[in-house]
């Protein structure tokens, strides 16, 4: 009977302890937009817009370190999982250049000098050794929570993220990142997407999406704003994206085709060009 007594008494404590511990870890949950962390998470994943295309005209203000901003007008069209065109025309809509992102390689095209630069992902990182993807790049245009190596956020990914309540806001951080960090912010209440940052970790360097001015299309609402910083390089570096004229038409190309006029440079040098270096 005493070794009963013990054994009952060793079950009561030990289930003491897991309610503690379970108590515990509920009060560590966060409560965002009155809702529970794990219900809010679900509630901004069902939320997410399905857009298949998005275009816009766009006024392009490129910041590339120095003193002087390069003011263009554009075009940019997405379609999901296919393509990211951005057609520079300022003058008469005639275009003098085009930066074009697939799955399967990234071109930009000088259409004034009649040259371009084509590369692979797979080729840019082995340059850069990181991890990019198109599926990231199109995620940050089309104001995307992402995880890498995923094609869509599903609810069964939910435990890879780390829920953070800050302020009328709510942080998520991928927890399973080594190289490069992963963080987005949404809003409270309407669980709408205004900031993503992509660092490299253990340094300053990080690349910050801000999206403002929700505007409604298709299904959903999507940012007629949207600032890209380069953080950690030591002068500014920046691209301001205002969008007007939005839709979801779908009537036009998705891949440009080049003459043989046209003469393939190197990537550096482009760079150089871009950068004005």
């Amino acid at each position: 009977m005493k070794q009963l007594i013990h054994w009952l008494y060793i079950v009561c404590l030990v289930a003491l302890m897991s309610a503690c511990g379970t108590s515990r870890h509920a009060e560590r949950v966060p409560m965002i937009g009155g809702l529970k962390g794990e219900e809010y998470q679900e509630k901004v994943i069902a939320g997410f817009p399905q857009w298949n295309c998005v275009t816009g005209k766009v006024a392009l203000n490129l910041q590339t370190g120095g003193s002087k901003n390069t003011k263009l007008s554009a075009t940019l069209r997405m379609k999901k999982g296919e393509v990211i065109q951005l057609s520079v025309a300022p003058l008469l809509g005639i275009e003098v250049a085009r930066l074009e992102i697939s799955p399967e390689r990234i071109l930009a095209v000088d259409r004034l000098h009649k040259q371009y630069v084509e590369l692979s992902f797979s080729e840019l990182n082995r340059m850069t050794n990181l991890n990019l993807s198109f599926n990231v790049l199109q995620s940050l245009f089309l104001n995307e929570i992402f995880l890498p190596g995923k094609d869509q956020v599903e609810v069964s990914d939910l435990h890879r993220f780390r829920m953070t309540a800050e302020g009328t806001r709510a942080l998520w951080e991928v927890k399973d990142s080594k190289k490069l960090a992963y963080r987005f912010w949404t809003t409270a209440d309407k669980g709408w997407l205004e900031t993503t940052s992509v660092s490299l970790s253990g340094t300053a360097y990080a690349l910050k999406w801000t999206y403002e001015d929700f505007t409604k299309l298709g299904p959903g609402y999507f940012p007629q704003h949207i600032l890209a910083e380069l953080q950690g390089a030591g002068k500014e570096y920046n691209l301001d994206m205002r969008l007007s004229r939005m839709s979801v038409n779908e009537d036009w190309e998705t891949r440009t085709e080049l003459s043989s006029k046209y003469k393939k440079m190197e990537l550096v040098t482009l760079l150089k060009m871009w950068l004005g270096k």
